[in-house]
C-alpha cells in the first residue's frame, strides 16, 4: 500500500481510540455515576474534563510537532493516552476520575492534531478528501463498536474494563508509527508563545468549568458565574495579547482567510449539537427509557454506522454540489435530525429510532468530512501548523459547549417540573436546544464562495468566478 494510504491509517489509530473511548464512555454513563455515588448529569465533568485538556493543550501540538519532530510527539502522545487510560480505570472517586481524564486528554491534544498535520503536509492537495475518507472510516469504527461494546462489558463486567481495552490497540499504533510515520518538522521553529499559553490555558479551562458546573450545584453557583467570567475576560486578554506578538500561540489573522473563517465558525456552531448528543441519548435511553446499557449502546451505535455509510460518498457529492452548498443545506438536514431524537419516547418502536439515528449519522457525516475539508482549502503549507492548532481547539470547545449546554438545559427542564430526578420528558427542550444551535451554521456556511474549496472537491473553477479574498 502507499506510503500516502498508510499515514491516514496510522494517524486513525489515534481516533480510534478516542472515539472508541468516549462513545464507550457515553454509554456506561449512568453506570459510573452510581458506581462513584454521583448524580448521573455529574458525570458530564468527566467528559468536559477531556474536552477542556484537549482545548488547552492542543494549541501547542503544532510547536511541538516542529520542535520536537511529528513521530517523536506522535508516539508520545500515545503513551500519554494509554498512562490517562490506566489511571481512569483506577479511579474511586469523581475527582480522581475527572483528573484521570484530564491527563487522558493530554495525550489526546498531541494524538489527533499532529496526527492529521502529518497527513496535511505529506498528501496531496488533489488526494486530500480521499486521504480524509482514509483517516476517517477507519475511526469510525470506534463510535460504532463503542456504544455496544460499552453496553456489554457494563452490563456484564465492570465498567473499568473500557478503559484497559485501549492498551493494545495503543500498542499497535506506536509500532506503526515507529515504522511508518515520517518525522515531519518545519525547517524554521517558531518560539513558544508562553504568556499566550497560560491566558489562552487558563481562560479555555475556567470558561468551561463555569459552563459545565453550573445547573446542578456541582460547585456553588456563584463560583460557576466567577469561573465563567475571568475565562471570559483571560480570552479577551489573549486576543489582545496575540494582536501584539509576532508568533502568537493561536494565530487569529488565519480568521482572515474566508474559508477559515466561515468553516471554523460554522463548524463550531455545528459541532454543539454533536457534542451534546453522545452526552444526552444514552442518558435518555437508560434513564428516561430505564433501557440496559447494552440495549442502549445496540441503538446509538447506529449513528456510527451512518456515518460510515456516507463516508464512501462524501467526495462524489462534493465534486457534484460543491462546499457552499452541501455545507448550507445539510447543515439543516443533520440538525433536523439531532433534534427528532428529543422526539422519542418509551413508546416508540426501536426501527423507527434505528432508522432515525441512522440516516442521521449519514448526514452528519457529510457535513463533518466537508467542514474538515473546506477549512485547509486556502491554507499555505507554511501556515498549517498555526491552522491545525487554531482548528483542533475551536473544535473542542465547541464539543464541550454542546455537553455543557445538554447540561445545562437538562437542569432548567428537571427545575421547571420541580423534580430531581430525570424523566423522559426532560430531555426534549435538550435536544431542541442543540438542534438550533447547530442549524445556525448554515448562515457561516452560505458566506461561503460558491467555488469555494473547489480544488479539493476536484471541481473546476468557474473562469469568471471571483478569488477568494481575506476578510477585512
Amino acid at each position: 500500500m502507499r506510503r500516502e494510504r498508510l499515514i491516514p491509517i496510522i494517524v486513525a489509530t489515534g481516533l480510534f481510540m478516542e472515539n472508541t473511548d468516549s462513545t464507550i464512555l457515553a454509554t456506561a454513563l449512568p453506570s459510573i455515576a452510581a458506581d462513584l455515588n454521583q448524580d448521573p448529569v455529574a458525570l458530564k465533568l468527566a467528559l468536559t474534563a477531556y474536552i477542556v485538556s484537549l482545548a488547552v493543550f492542543i494549541p501547542v501540538s503544532g510547536w511541538m510537532a516542529d520542535r520536537f519532530g511529528s513521530r517523536t510527539v506522535f508516539r508520545a502522545a500515545l503513551g500519554v493516552f494509554l498512562a490517562g487510560s490506566l489511571c481512569c480505570a483506577v479511579s474511586t472517586t469523581l475527582a480522581g476520575f475527572v483528573g484521570a481524564r484530564f491527563f487522558q486528554g493530554m495525550g489526546g491534544a498531541m494524538m489527533v492534531p499532529v496526527g492529521r498535520l502529518v497527513m496535511l503536509r505529506s498528501v496531496p492537495r488533489s488526494e486530500f478528501v480521499s486521504a480524509m475518507a482514509w483517516l476517517t472510516i477507519p475511526a469510525l469504527v470506534g463510535p460504532v463498536l463503542g456504544p455496544p461494546l460499552g453496553g456489554f462489558i457494563t452490563t456484564y463486567a465492570d465498567w473499568r474494563w473500557i478503559f484497559v481495552i485501549n492498551i493494545p490497540i495503543g500498542i499497535v499504533g506506536i509500532v506503526l508509527a515507529t515504522l511508518y510515520l515520517p518525522e515531519v518538522r518545519e525547517p524554521e521553529r517558531r518560539p513558544l508563545d508562553r504568556v499566550g499559553f497560560v491566558l489562552s490555558g487558563f481562560g479555555l479551562a475556567l470558561l468551561m468549568l463555569g459552563l459545565s458546573t453550573g445547573g446542578r450545584h456541582l460547585i456553588p453557583i456563584e463560583a460557576s458565574i466567577g469561573a465563567g467570567l475571568l475565562g471570559a475576560v483571560l480570552i479577551g486578554l489573549y486576543v489582545l495579547h496575540a494582536r501584539r506578538t509576532a508568533f502568537p500561540l493561536l494565530d487569529l489573522s488565519l480568521l482572515r482567510i474566508p474559508t477559515l473563517f466561515n468553516g471554523l465558525m460554522g463548524g463550531f456552531m455545528f459541532r454543539i449539537g454533536v457534542g451534546a448528543s453522545p452526552f444526552l441519548l444514552p442518558l435518555m435511553l437508560q434513564l428516561g427509557f430505564g433501557l440496559s446499557p447494552l440495549h442502549s449502546g445496540l441503538l446509538t451505535f447506529a449513528s456510527a454506522a451512518g456515518a460510515m455509510v456516507m463516508k464512501g460518498l462524501a467526495s462524489r457529492i462534493l465534486r457534484l454540489a460543491g462546499f457552499r452548498s452541501v455545507l448550507t443545506w445539510n447543515a439543516f438536514v443533520a440538525a433536523a435530525f439531532m433534534g427528532s431524537a428529543g422526539l422519542f419516547t418509551p413508546a416508540t418502536p426501536t426501527l423507527v429510532m434505528l432508522a432515525v439515528l441512522l440516516v442521521g449519522g449519514c448526514f452528519r457525516s457529510l457535513e463533518f468530512t466537508a467542514i474538515n475539508t473546506i477549512v485547509y482549502s486556502e491554507i499555505p503549507p507554511e501556515r498549517m501548523s498555526a491552522a491545525t492548532s487554531l482548528v483542533g481547539t475551536s473544535q473542542q470547545i465547541s464539543l464541550g459547549a454542546g455537553v455543557a449546554f445538554g447540561g445545562l438545559a437538562l437542569d432548567a427542564a428537571t427545575r421547571v417540573r420541580s423534580g430531581t430526578d430525570l424523566t423522559a420528558g426532560d430531555f426534549w427542550p435538550a435536544f431542541l436546544l442543540v438542534a438550533l444551535l447547530s442549524a445556525s451554521a448554515a448562515f457561516f456556511f452560505r458566506r461561503l464562495d460558491p467555488d469555494a474549496g473547489a480544488e479539493m472537491a476536484g471541481r473546476v473553477r468557474r473562469v469568471d468566478a471571483p478569488s477568494q479574498q481575506t476578510q477585512p
